[in-house]
């Protein structure tokens, strides 16, 4: 019997957004399981605690039997040996993202030289969307539902109110 191809998606996601999740459910295809990973500990001011933003993401993929959304803090690398992973996700949106993506996969590389690193673009429609830029549309009282789903939409229209 082969080995459980497994995969980890991590980021920050505050917000999860449409293109995280066009990456989320391709990267399905691909693997046995894929692996959300919500980071917890960042030195980005989060707009949501790690607990809302895991329960966020959970909701968009609670039909899909092969997505697996856990909240991690720590070192990524240690993370994904923990979960038995091969390989790493990351999305890239512009030519622009490549250069910092590309350290970080050399550098998780020698941290853990098992790992491999798949880079996906999102759909041409999401290639723009970063979660600081709906996070700041929103601040701001733009509509965000092109980039968002209802769910998160309505999260963030909360929490900016209790602000």
């Amino acid at each position: 019997m082969s080995k459980k191809r497994i995969a980890v998606y991590p980021g920050t996601f505050d917000p999860i957004t449409l293109g995280h999740e066009d990456i989320v459910h391709r990267a399905a295809n691909l693997f046995d399981e894929l692996i959300v990973a919500v980071a917890g500990s960042t030195n980005k001011g989060t707009l949501f605690t790690l607990e809302e933003r895991v329960a966020l993401a959970q909701s968009g993929f609670k039909k899909s039997s092969n997505i697996r959304v856990v909240g991690f803090s720590g070192l990524l690398m240690q993370f994904v040996q923990d979960q038995g992973a091969q390989m790493v996700i990351r999305g890239l949106r512009a030519a622009s993202d490549f250069e910092y993506e590309f350290q970080l996969a050399g550098m998780n590389r020698k941290l853990y030289p098992k790992l491999e690193t798949l880079f996906l673009t999102p759909a041409e429609q999401y290639m723009f969307v970063s979660s600081s830029l709906v996070r700041e549309v929103a601040k701001l009282g733009g509509d965000v539902h092109q980039f968002v789903s209802s769910t998160v939409e309505d999260a963030i229209i909360q929490k900016l109110k209790q602000a």
